[in-house]
């Protein structure tokens, strides 16, 4: 029975992941159902694991005697791959915020940011739940004033969604599910999606030109900082990501926060393999 939960697991993982084809809906539409299939399917797999490894290698409901040591396996490989990883992930973060933190505090318009001394234009939030602002002294002599602000409208986005907090944990789930299909896709989607949304949270305090303008003047800025716990506002993007934030941006859609509460209902299945932990003797 271990081990056919574990397989049911990974079958139910893969069709999840093989129903994402191309996007489809508006803006807002588009958010929770990218989230459903990037987030369902590896959640799955650490529960039904997590729940094996519980339940431990003995069963009184065993087809062969060796299946409850494959299954406990396969779980410990899994859960201890995805802690090494999370681990790794959580050092190379903390090692990048540390060489940050030697760079000089300034004020921009009254917001504090750590001054990167480079030619190059560049704006990011890097970290976690509490993240440090770069901003590059070439984005400084590049842009003007509405411009510069307008950046920095699209970083506070980031900032309030606490985006470089939860794109660190999506990050994890994708490297540590890269096999799975459309993985790359799928997290291609949420970053164009965050994005568009850090756009639409500064648009409410300043042009929405400004930000188009602001996005075409520093598209080309090479890559610096290209990690889970980076949100850059124009980093290594493709023309076709740069076209749909610009058309958003000119549509200015009608909502473009957080999914509704109601949208994360289908997270219980998630917690239905930790159910059967009670009853297993």
């Amino acid at each position: 029975m271990h081990l056919l939960m574990v397989v049911m697991a990974l079958i139910l993982a893969w069709y999840l992941r093989s129903q994402w084809l191309s996007p489809i809906g508006n803006w807002t539409e588009r958010f929770p159902r990218a989230l459903l299939l990037f987030l369902l399917p590896p959640l799955l797999l650490l529960t039904t694991t997590f729940a094996v490894f519980c339940m431990g290698p003995h069963g009184h409901i065993m087809v062969w005697g060796w299946e409850g040591w494959v299954s406990y396996g396969l779980a410990i490989s899994f859960l201890g791959f995805a802690g090494v990883l999370w681990l790794k992930l959580v050092w190379e973060g903390n090692r990048m915020l540390k060489q940050i933190r030697t760079y000089p505090i300034i004020y921009v318009y009254g917001t504090p940011a750590r001054l990167l001394n480079a030619p190059v234009v560049y704006c990011a939030l890097v970290g976690f739940w509490k993240p440090e602002l770069i901003i590059s002294q070439g984005l400084l002599d590049t842009l003007d004033v509405p411009h510069v602000k307008a950046v920095l409208a699209h970083e506070d986005g980031h900032r309030h969604y606490r985006d470089t907090y939860w794109f660190f944990f999506f990050g994890w789930l994708r490297q540590l599910t890269s096999w799975l299909p459309h993985t790359e896709s799928l997290w291609q989607e949420l970053l164009l999606l965050r994005e568009i949304r850090a756009d639409y949270w500064a648009s409410q305090t300043v042009d929405s030109l400004l930000l188009a303008e602001a996005l075409l003047l520093v598209v080309n800025t090479p890559i610096l900082l290209e990690s889970n716990f980076c949100a850059a506002f124009a980093q290594h993007i493709s023309t076709n990501h740069v076209t749909q934030r610009i058309d958003a941006l000119l549509q200015q859609p009608n909502s473009m926060g957080t999914p509704k509460p109601w949208s994360w209902v289908w997270l219980i299945l998630v917690l239905v393999p930790l159910l059967v932990i009670p009853f297993h003797n």
